[in-house]
């Protein structure tokens, strides 16, 4: 019989037969096929461990499509050694590869793209397991209560929030391209040196899980970023800084954010406020506003550099009841040392198209994001202005996964808990600033606890002598 719904179709039907994907997980290198699946250890540190990397599908410069992945396990395989269950499992998790030559960026643009455009979070913390709060008119200001009627609209037409709560894990898996365009400085704009043609190419998969559990991982010119939460913490890992552990509370990933979770974005803009109506592409959008509280702000924010404000705007077009428009923007404070206060303000305005039904779910499998990093403070001419631009399209997506379990979304191993903040994505300059002045602070702290250790000893020492 013929097969004509690829990987998925496949995948469920050996369900059917007895064979979950989840069922057994043997801690093999290299599957019998030699096709080139690699299992990576616990304590690889790229990602979690029991994910898997396809080399078959690396990413090639001047290529616009990703290699063809067989769609499952090789058929002709033999069922001697590990159990074709095990093999289904192997394929369930695969994940982007990496190249290991890309169009001549340099290591400065492209840790500049992977760390502000990899793995972003949303402002707040919100949790799947809290449902939205019930429409009410009385004694609710206006926008409060109109915001609340548009996502009611929004979850109708992503499919129903029925449909959205008997999802337990989704994922997704597509292709971006990147782009750092030009930088504007207060004399002078310089263009980029690579065309729109030479853009980096790469691809990422994202896996949800409830509650409150992602995984992405995203290859981009011959480098890889991951990120993941497990419920109880934001990590990520990128080849300059290692795996460290996010500042702040538990949060989405900004992607998912994108058109692929309606309830997550639901749950998001829960206790935002309508401000008004604007035209997208020749649509007409109510807006929804959210800003972070104070508290937020406060955990993300880590010695001199301080976050003053997140804020998220939502575009809803009136036609369709969708998501068509994001935008967010988030100012930084960074005082250095004895000098005057830089000021970063990144924003990203993220447009969504290409509405399609998943299993019953509207998901956007297509859209473009544009960011623009603007830094100024010290003085009125040196300001500077980076932006950035990526393109992504979605070639998988699916539901309630048979197999996918809280194994995935393990940290990894060597996991540095001390938290580093958002600001160590910023430009070398400032970030040398800003540790400089961290330096400084510890070295106080450390040298006033010591002056205490020692008042503290003497203290117990004229003690002693008394008794005595």
């Amino acid at each position: 019989m013929e097969r004509k719904h690829g990987f998925f179709s496949a995948l469920k039907d050996e369900v059917v037969r007895g064979l979950s994907p989840g069922r057994s997980r043997r801690g093999w290198s290299q599957s019998p096929s030699g096709s080139g699946l690699l299992r990576r250890s616990r304590g690889s540190g790229l990602g979690p461990p029991d994910m898997f990397i396809a080399r078959s599908g690396s990413l090639r410069p001047g290529v616009e499509t990703l290699s063809p992945l067989r769609e499952g396990p090789d058929p002709n395989e033999s069922d001697s050694g590990d159990s074709r269950s095990d093999r289904w499992a192997h394929w369930l998790c695969r994940a982007p590869s990496v190249s290991t030559a890309g169009p001549s960026y340099s290591r400065s643009d492209l840790r500049l793209l992977l760390g502000v455009l990899g793995a972003p979070l949303a402002p707040v913390h919100v949790s799947n397991n809290e449902p939205l709060p019930h429409l009410c008119i009385k004694d609710t200001p206006i926008e409060t209560s109109s915001a609340q009627y548009i996502l009611q609209q929004y979850l109708a037409a992503s499919g129903g929030q029925k449909l959205q709560n008997s999802i337990q894990n989704a994922y997704a898996m597509g292709k971006v391209k990147m782009l750092a365009s030009d930088i504007e400085t207060a004399t002078k704009v310089i263009k980029s040196r690579n065309s729109a043609k030479a853009a980096e190419s790469g691809g990422f998969v994202l896996w949800q899980m409830n509650p409150d559990m992602w995984y992405v991982e995203l290859a981009l010119g011959g480098s890889k970023v991951h990120a993941g939460c497990n419920g109880n913490l934001v990590w990520r890992h990128t080849p300059w800084l290692g795996a460290h552990a996010a500042k702040g509370p538990v949060r989405p990933l900004r992607r998912a954010l994108q058109g692929l979770d309606p309830r997550t974005t639901a749950n998001m803009f829960a206790n935002a406020r309508c401000t008004g109506e604007k035209k997208i592409n020749g649509e007409d959008c109510f807006i929804l506003k959210l800003c972070a509280d104070p508290h937020t702000l406060k955990a993300r924010s880590e010695g001199p550099a301080e976050i003053i404000r997140h804020v998220l705007f939502g575009y809803f077009s009136q036609k369709t009841g969708l998501l068509v428009h994001l935008e967010d923007s988030h100012l930084t404070r960074i005082q250095s040392n004895g000098g005057d206060a830089v000021y970063w303000e990144t924003t990203i305005n993220s447009f969504l198209d290409d509405y399609k039904p998943v299993e019953g779910v509207m998901i956007a499998h297509s859209g473009r994001s544009v960011v623009t990093l603007f830094r100024f403070g010290e003085t009125a001419m040196s300001h500077t202005k980076t932006r950035m631009e990526e393109a992504w399209t979605i070639e998988e997506a699916a539901f309630n996964v048979p197999g996918l379990s809280i194994d995935c979304f393990i940290p990894p191993a060597e996991l540095r808990f001390g938290s580093i903040s958002e600001t160590c994505e910023l430009p070398q300059e400032d970030r040398v600033k800003n540790a400089v002045a961290a330096a400084a602070a510890a070295a106080y702290r450390a040298k006033v606890a010591a002056l205490g250790r020692s008042h503290d000893c003497d203290v117990n020492n004229i003690v002693v002598k008394m008794n005595m």
